[in-house]
């Protein structure tokens, strides 16, 4: 595994983002969120029985409301001793740790959640870095996994950098700085919850779900709600596939609204593999799921053609 504390190498530079995907702005964190109200879309019942989620079909508007209204975080401000690189390094060294151990989708997306809240209100040394990102998953872990995995291991994934009573006194420090809030719909539920609504194939869904998580490693898409998230995704994915949605789709962004985020998916699918940024594409590289990091950039510059 890659550790935080290693050296650097290089970043090389952005590959050019194709025509096909929409121009943004990396800098603005956006336009501002439009109004949406509380109303279920058609549909959205079956959405979830099509999750497994049929026992919520009662309440599916108001978790359907608490999914996709969820407000963004403000927009990213890294501690100065924290850089953009080391911020993605650490990312990519969770998501190791993550598939090591067989977590759920949702506790990656809420232990980067926890990150970088931690890094907008506290500041952080260096090499200490670490130890937050393994402390802010050991707490994601104890709000979405049915089993936690024993502090003792956590510390030797982590190659001795930090004690089981560091990890310990970090995991005090995050709920304090945070005050508890630790409820956050990621953007992996929304993901499906569109999908689902929108009738997308698999192939869709896995494409959108590589480009999603690819996002964790931006630091300027995290000023963006997880359902825009999730509908860039989702969006690029349909376009780069040439694929339309077989059922009802609520319009919760404008392409408009979209479109700064996912040129900024795109240039990460574009960068490949690089250095302390490659967790990503070799987990998504796997046959499990269909190999999917090994065209995609390929989709990306050459779009496959559409339907006659």
């Amino acid at each position: 595994m890659l550790s935080p504390a290693a050296a650097l190498d290089p970043e090389p530079a952005s590959a050019p983002v194709p025509d096909n995907v929409p121009a943004g702005t990396s800098a603005s964190p956006g336009p501002p969120e439009r109004p949406r109200g509380r109303c279920a879309p058609p549909g959205l019942e079956e959405a979830l029985s099509a999750l497994g989620l049929q026992g919520e079909r009662e309440y599916a508007g108001d978790i359907f409301a608490d999914v996709m209204v969820c407000p963004a975080l403000p927009q990213m401000a890294l501690p100065r001793t924290v850089t953009p690189e080391m911020r993605a390094l650490v990312v990519d060294w969770l998501v190791q740790v993550h598939e090591y151990l067989g977590l759920a989708g949702d506790t990656l997306y809420l232990a980067v959640h926890l990150l970088d809240s931690y890094l907008r209100c506290s500041r952080v040394r260096l090499h200490r870095l670490q130890l937050l990102g393994m402390a802010c998953l050991f707490v994601a872990c104890k709000m979405e996994e049915c089993v936690l995995p024993e502090p003792a291991s956590l510390c030797l994934l982590g190659a001795g950098s930090f004690s089981q009573a560091e990890l310990l006194r970090a995991e005090r420090r995050i709920l304090s700085r945070l005050d508890f809030r630790l409820h956050h719909p990621g953007p992996l539920l929304c993901l499906e919850l569109l999908a689902a609504l929108a009738g997308s194939n698999p192939q869709v869904m896995l494409l959108a779900a590589y480009f999603l998580e690819l996002s964790l490693l931006e630091v300027e898409a995290a000023g963006w709600e997880p359902s825009r998230c999730a509908a860039a995704a989702l969006s690029l994915a349909r376009r780069v596939l040439h694929v339309a949605g077989s059922g009802l789709e609520p319009a919760l962004y404008s392409p408009a609204e979209l479109g700064p985020l996912e040129p900024c998916m795109a240039r990460a699918v574009l960068r490949g593999p690089a250095p302390g940024r490659a967790a990503i594409f070799l987990k998504y590289a796997r046959p499990q799921r269909r190999g999917t990091s090994l065209f995609a950039a390929r989709l990306l510059r050459c779009p496959q053609p559409g339907p006659p």
